[in-house]
């Protein structure tokens, strides 16, 4: 029986990737790294952490990961504020408030900063909904790497088989299922090239999914 429901937030919830994308690229050009679309694909779902360390390792970079971090955190803070166009996904906030009032608890474990999630959560009014926010910066390794979810699950102090996680990423869905619990893969429009093939249930709209339908995984 599923007894809480663990979403990823980019991709998800909000589509951010367009000003992660905007405030990378943005970054790659000054630091003068060469980066193609297959390339940056590989990093969805990781931490900017992760993808700093990475980069700083393969190209040799004399700053230091967290001079790298900050400096892209502000070019995507700065996109991030002056966004109009910026809105929940279709399906998304009907999904928090039917599950919500099913009592079924919801985590957040999210590859994001913990400055990004903040953002996130105080723009669109979420935080009365979730009960944990869990961010990838605190820890050493980014999913597929099942770390942050486990640590979700201890939090909500429910066992990996009773939880539910929602992914829009190839890396996502793999750490939920090497966390041994549920997954559902949401194959939208902004997660084109993403397998998720090993997810338990793929959706390609949010409002295929409701907290009965989850709840009779």
């Amino acid at each position: 029986m599923i007894q809480t429901v663990i979403f990823d937030m980019d991709g998800v919830l909000v589509d951010t990737e367009p000003l992660h994308h905007d405030a990378f690229f943005r970054h790659f050009a000054e630091l003068g790294i060469p980066m193609t679309a297959e390339e940056y694909a590989t990093f969805l779902g990781a931490s900017t952490r992760n993808v700093y360390q990475q980069l700083k390792e393969q190209f040799g970079l004399p700053q230091e990961v967290e001079t790298l971090i900050q400096r892209k955190r502000e070019l995507f803070g700065k996109s991030f504020d002056e966004s109009t166009a910026l809105d929940l996904l279709p399906g998304a906030r009907a999904l928090i408030e039917d599950l919500h009032q099913a009592g079924i608890p919801l985590q957040l474990a999210s590859s994001a900063s913990k400055e990004t999630i903040a953002r996130v959560f105080t723009r669109f009014g979420l935080y009365p909904y979730f009960d944990n926010l869990v961010s990838g910066e605190d820890f050493p390794r980014s999913k597929p790497d099942p770390a942050i979810f486990l640590y979700a699950a201890r939090l909500a102090g429910v066992a990996p088989a009773h939880c539910v996680v929602i992914e829009d990423s190839a890396n996502g869905v793999t750490a939920a299922k090497a966390a041994g619990m549920r997954c559902i893969g949401y194959q939208s429009e902004h997660s084109t090239g993403q397998d998720l093939h090993h997810a338990d249930q793929v959706v390609v709209d949010l409002g295929q999914l409701s907290a009965a339908v989850i709840q009779a995984l």
